[in-house]
């Protein structure tokens, strides 16, 4: 059957969140294990509603579930705390929502009773079809507002049948104010590449009162704030996103993002809780290419799960190269698969799996249906900031795997998971009428919990097993392949994933990758130097200088480049070891080596470090002044005269800057540091 297993949640005592800001007068975000405290479920289908550690809605995890069984077909309301109304004539009622359709059309609404439930008052409806993330924000007004003891609810009205799953999270019910423009996120990934940075964030209009106009601002852990007005036209309960003109230019760390609303329509606007966000953003040394991980869960005894599966196998032969898998047979419905493991049973719960099939990808739910090619390559063309190589042996009914995993960024306390699957089994046909099954997991190590590391950036984590296999379900120790993954356990998301080289020894990495400036001769020359792996004879090395591969399989130990003052240079190693080609080995380094002045003490820069101003001094007319960053990058072109010149400050944030200074009498460069 396609429905078959109903998850048992504990029903541990939690609080509603009310009242977080002066015009909210109910905020639920489920962050809990069970339903909280206050709510309550009438009418049909009180089991199932359930609280999941899932985050399908949009939130954070956990959310609420409607859950399609037991079957019902009539109407279950899921019911608020009472909230006292008096004198409001009208709330806005939002929250988050996701529905995993199985067929036709379904219907969720809102309705209110200040009768303790007797009565509801239907305030909106609407029908559903698709399987997505949705949003609602709308101002309702009942017969019940004004009353002293008003509850809401929101109601599914059909059969429970033609769902899989409905998610829900962050209701909230408010007041409009005249005019609050709220901060709603924060529009830059966890983790970036070194450069410029585009920053973006998205408001709301919680207000009665149109925006036209926002000045906003964002800082960069406790630099100067950067500051710009928008033009906008944001009606009341509309978004929009803005993304600011100056960009951040960031060298890799982890740095804390800062974004204000300071005025909404130029004054203040009526709550200032909301008008402030606040993230850590990680900054890579690099990035190298995402292949996608797929977990599948199926079953031989679910009958769904054929063209699932032949439909993943279809796409597995169109895509080489272009995904990691591992499929977990469940031990239902019915009698279940009989290559179901303890570990496979791990995953499902972290996932809360309650049907097969089911597929993730890169920890994101890809529905009862097979992944598709359009998810596929969005993934794998995404950018990745971590990278696993290694390889297995097999001797008898032992095998041993070797894996690293090198890191881009500061990776802290993640886990990191091994398992070995035959690629073709036979043995373990059920009642679906398939006799072959594909990527079949067989044993993870060190368990289902994989393994918790950190890892800094620019290093690498090894790890080994050693395996009998003689007591799993494997059918031809011939027939195995590894997959290896990095995931936020936390987040559910994967860093990236690979296949281990197959019947091959480990390819070890470079060691002591060391980047310096050469001073002694006439050019701007950047060294960069390694040792042999620690084991292992690889037959070159691969050199990358900022991403870009400039020597292949080379035999030296010592790659020297060309470099620029002032630019931030990352540079890899990587061991070759034939057709096999280990993890990076990488370190970074911005070149200060100046540039000689064409005429000697030609130009005088000082105070140095500078704070506000800084005054530069010259022996000849002074002609224009570039300014870069510590990446390199052009940040401002000032034409100037004379022979003396002061520079205002005030715009810049802290750090290394180089000034490339053009007179009469030829070209200086100088390194100025400015703190604020």
């Amino acid at each position: 059957m396609r429905k078959s297993l109903l998850f048992v949640f504990a029903m541990l005592f939690a609080t509603a969140t009310m009242a977080q800001t002066r015009n909210s007068l109910l905020h639920e975000s489920f962050d809990g294990s069970s339903i909280p405290a206050g709510w309550s479920i009438a009418g049909l289908g009180a089991s199932n509603w359930l609280i999941s550690t899932s985050n399908n809605a949009g939130g954070s995890a956990n959310e609420l579930n409607l859950y399609w069984d037991p079957q019902f077909n009539g109407t279950s309301r899921f019911v608020s705390p009472a909230i006292d109304l008096t004198g409001i004539s009208s709330v806005v009622v939002s929250f988050k929502h996701c529905l995993d359709n199985y067929s036709g059309s379904n219907t969720i609404g809102v309705a209110t009773s200040s009768d303790g439930g007797t009565t509801w008052n239907e305030a909106w409806s609407q029908g559903f079809s698709n399987s997505t993330q949705y949003s609602f924000s709308q101002e309702l007004s009942t017969p019940d507002m004004g009353k002293a003891d008003v509850r809401f609810c929101i109601f599914f009205n059909g059969s429970s049948y033609n769902i899989n799953n409905w998610y829900f999270d962050d209701i909230e019910v408010y007041t409009l104010e005249n005019l609050d423009l709220g901060a709603t996120a924060i529009n830059v990934p966890d983790f970036v590449g070194a450069g410029n940075l585009p920053i973006s964030m998205q408001v709301f209009n919680y207000g009665v009162t149109p925006v036209t106009s926002v000045e906003a601002s964002y800082r960069i852990d406790e630099n100067e704030p950067v500051t710009e007005t928008f033009s906008v036209n944001i009606p009341s309960l509309g978004t929009a996103a803005l993304d600011f003109t100056t960009l951040a230019a960031l060298i890799p760390g982890s740095y804390s993002l800062t974004i204000d609303i300071l005025n909404v329509n130029g004054t203040s606007d009526d709550i200032e809780d909301n008008n402030t966000l606040a993230k850590t953003v990680g900054v890579a040394l690099g990035s190298v290419q995402k292949i996608p991980m797929i977990e599948h869960f199926s079953s031989s005894t679910c009958g769904p799960c054929v063209s699932v599966n032949t439909a993943m196998l279809n796409l597995c032969n169109n895509n080489p190269g272009k995904f990691t898998y591992t499929k977990y047979q469940m031990n239902w419905p019915g009698s279940g698969d009989p290559y179901y493991t303890e570990e496979g049973g791990v995953r499902r719960n972290h996932y809360g799996v309650s049907a097969v099939p089911q597929v993730f990808m890169d920890g994101e739910d890809q529905g009862y249906g097979a992944a598709t090619q359009a998810p596929l390559d969005a993934h794998y063309n995404t950018p990745a900031f971590a990278e696993i190589r290694g390889a297995f042996t097999v001797e008898g009914n032992t095998i041993h795997i070797v894996a690293d995993i090198m890191s881009y960024i500061d990776m802290n306390n993640v886990r990191a998971y091994v398992t070995v699957n035959e690629k073709e089994t036979h043995n373990n046909v059920g009642g679906n009428g398939e006799t072959s099954f594909h990527h079949i997991m067989m044993k993870m190590l060190p368990n289902g919990n994989g393994s918790t590391i950190s890892i800094e950036a620019g290093e690498y984590q090894h790890l080994e097993f050693t395996q009998d296999m003689s007591s799993t379900h494997v059918e031809e120790m011939s027939d195995l392949e590894v997959s290896v993954w990095v995931e936020d356990y936390n987040a559910k998301s994967v860093f990236n994933s690979h296949f281990l080289y197959e019947n091959a020894e480990h390819p070890y990495a470079p060691m002591n990758v060391e980047l310096t400036e050469d001073e002694t001769g006439e050019e701007n020359i950047m060294v960069l130097t390694w040792e042999a792996p620690e084991q292992g004879n690889p037959t070159g090395y691969n050199v990358f200088v900022n991403g870009e591969l400039v020597a292949e399989n080379i035999t030296d130990m010592e790659y020297t480049f060309a470099g620029e003052f002032g630019t931030f240079y990352v540079t890899e190693v990587q061991a070759v070891y034939g057709d096999m080609t280990s993890v990076k080995a990488a370190t970074s380094k911005t070149n200060t080596w100046a540039v000689a002045e064409n005429t000697e003490n030609s130009c005088h820069v000082y105070p140095n470090p500078a704070s506000n101003m800084v005054r530069i001094d010259a022996t000849s007319e002074l002609q224009q002044i570039d300014i870069y960053n510590v990446l390199g990058a052009l940040v401002e072109t000032i034409n100037v005269s004379g022979k003396s010149v002061q520079l205002n400050l005030a715009n810049y944030s802290n750090g290394v800057y180089f000034l490339n200074i053009n007179h009469a009498e030829g070209n200086s460069t100088q390194r100025l540091v400015i703190t604020h």
